[in-house]
């Protein structure tokens, strides 16, 4: 894999232990989706320190909720106008859950080989389009408790992580696609939403 040029700051511990009960994941209040083409999901979010330690406790358990009541596989803070790098991911089956949560996540090694698959996100309900990323992927985060992780991730994996990590820095699926693509998803989008507004 090429390794890529990240200087992370040292870990922090910028959080208490979270509780993992999944009760407590399911019952926390939901927050809204933002959807495209709001200003916030073209904005890159800032890195989380000591100072919102409160916030982000609060808001992973609720991004899980959120994400898992869409249902999706994967969320970033931006997509609940929280301009923060935090990611939450679970990509698990039939009620077996694994969520894995980043924060201040970077992407520090990515193979050369490349891999196309079709993507969707929650904040462009519906819409659906072949993307091209590295096939493989190491990435370099801090997790609830605030202890440095580091995850090598391929397949639909490698796509969810580089896909939300777009999202805090303002790039969504379809800024991977041609523009006379892009501009038709977004049109449609807007067309469904204007029709769901009705």
């Amino acid at each position: 894999m090429r390794r890529l040029g990240v200087d992370m700051a040292p870990p922090r511990r910028y959080m208490r232990v979270m509780a993992s009960d999944t009760t407590t994941r399911e019952t926390v209040g939901l927050l809204p989706i933002l959807i495209a083409p709001h200003p916030t999901l073209k904005a890159k979010a800032r890195p989380v320190a000591n100072p919102d330690n409160d916030i982000v406790r609060d808001l992973i358990p609720r991004m899980f909720a959120t994400m898992y009541k869409a249902p999706g596989i994967g969320l970033a803070a931006p997509q609940v106008d929280m301009r923060l790098r935090v990611v939450v991911i679970d990509l698990a089956r039939d009620d077996k859950r694994e969520p894995i949560t980043m924060v201040n996540p970077e992407i520090v090694a990515e193979s050369d080989e490349l891999a196309t698959r079709e993507e969707g996100c929650l904040s462009l309900p519906n819409q659906y389009a072949d993307v091209t990323r590295p096939a493989r992927v190491k990435v370099r985060y801090f997790d609830e408790t605030g202890a440095k992780r580091e995850l090598e991730a391929d397949e639909l994996l490698a796509a969810c992580v580089q896909h939300e990590i777009d999202h805090l820095d303002g790039v969504l699926f379809v800024d991977h696609i041609s523009a006379l693509k892009r501009n038709m998803i977004m049109r449609r989008l807007a067309k469904e939403q204007r029709t769901k507004g009705r």
